[in-house]
């Protein structure tokens, strides 16, 4: 298997990378996607080591900049001739701030949702050629709105809004994308939006507030945190998964309760059929890029 992951330098992403390149199967292969380029090449080092698998990389990208997306995008295809999965995982939690990225937009939703919309986009043509079915596991929770009339939070912003907001646009993603592929024609791709049961430690507690990380010091002590190796234990499986099994699973939000997989029902206020049609139609004019613009008509048509 051959995936790739936003984010795996830390917290969940590096714990999927790091159980999946253990996998005992030294053909794994891990491509950690990452925005330093220090901490991927200690990242990779680090894995290599302690799973002894030497398919482990990483490529340079700046999900904020839709540049970097771009130029990444391009290196994927030119290295690589499929893929098998990625995981879609990077993003913005914690901010003191709002920030605004390229063209006014949001960061959290540029880098945890638009950016990641284009990746995906761009390098399905890549999962298409999958003989294992290609899958697209997303990291989502499940609360949270869109703000249609002020869909970058110039208004009354807060991070806890903005990083819920990526959310949902996340889940309404995963739908639109499972309703494009479930023609009978269409090569088989599954798109699962998965929850994580427990809060896993990451490197988040280094920028928190104080009174935060003091809080969430104490829940450790209680045992209300999970560690990243945890985390890819529960998450690795849906990449291993057979092509029938994860498509049973397409189109779906899931978690893992008592043990087992469970299907979590979407609040259908907000993943609708006129939610998840108007999310595409306005992100795809927000991503300003003329081939994935293309590809969606493709897609549609």
């Amino acid at each position: 298997m051959k995936i790739l992951i936003t984010g795996g330098t830390n917290g969940m992403g590096k714990g999927v990378a790091k159980i999946l390149a253990g996998q005992g199967n030294p053909l794994n292969e891990v491509i950690i996607l990452c925005r330093n380029q220090s901490l991927g090449q200690n990242t990779v080092k680090e894995l290599q080591s302690a799973t002894l698998n030497t398919n482990i990389s990483f490529v340079l990208c700046d999900l904020g900049r839709l540049a970097d997306v771009k130029q990444v995008i391009e290196e994927i295809k030119s290295k690589h001739n499929y893929l098998d999965g990625i995981f879609i995982n990077a993003g913005l939690g914690y901010a003191a701030r709002h920030v605004e990225t390229e063209n006014g937009l949001d960061a959290h939703f540029r880098v945890n949702y638009l950016s990641q919309f284009i990746l995906v986009l761009n390098l399905l043509i890549l999962l298409e050629q999958s003989t294992e079915g290609g899958r697209v596991i997303f990291n989502v929770i499940e609360h949270g709105k869109i703000f249609w009339e002020d869909l970058q939070l110039k208004n009354n912003w807060s991070y806890k809004k903005a990083l819920l907001q990526a959310m949902v646009a996340k889940r309404l993603f995963v739908q639109k994308l499972h309703q494009l592929y479930s023609g009978e024609k269409k090569p088989k791709i599954s798109f699962i939006g998965f929850e994580i049961p427990n809060t896993v430690w990451t490197n988040q507690i280094t920028i928190i507030p104080s009174s935060m990380r003091i809080m969430a010091t104490i829940m450790k002590w209680f045992g209300q945190f999970i560690s990243m190796e945890r985390c890819g234990e529960i998450i690795a499986p849906l990449f291993m998964d057979s092509k029938e099994e994860s498509m049973r699973k397409s189109g779906k939000f899931i978690t893992l309760k008592h043990g087992s997989f469970t299907e979590i029902k979407d609040d259908n206020r907000i993943v609708n059929q006129e939610n998840i049609d108007r999310l595409w139609e306005v992100s795809l004019k927000l991503c300003a890029d003329e081939k994935t613009q293309q590809i969606a008509e493709v897609l549609q048509n």
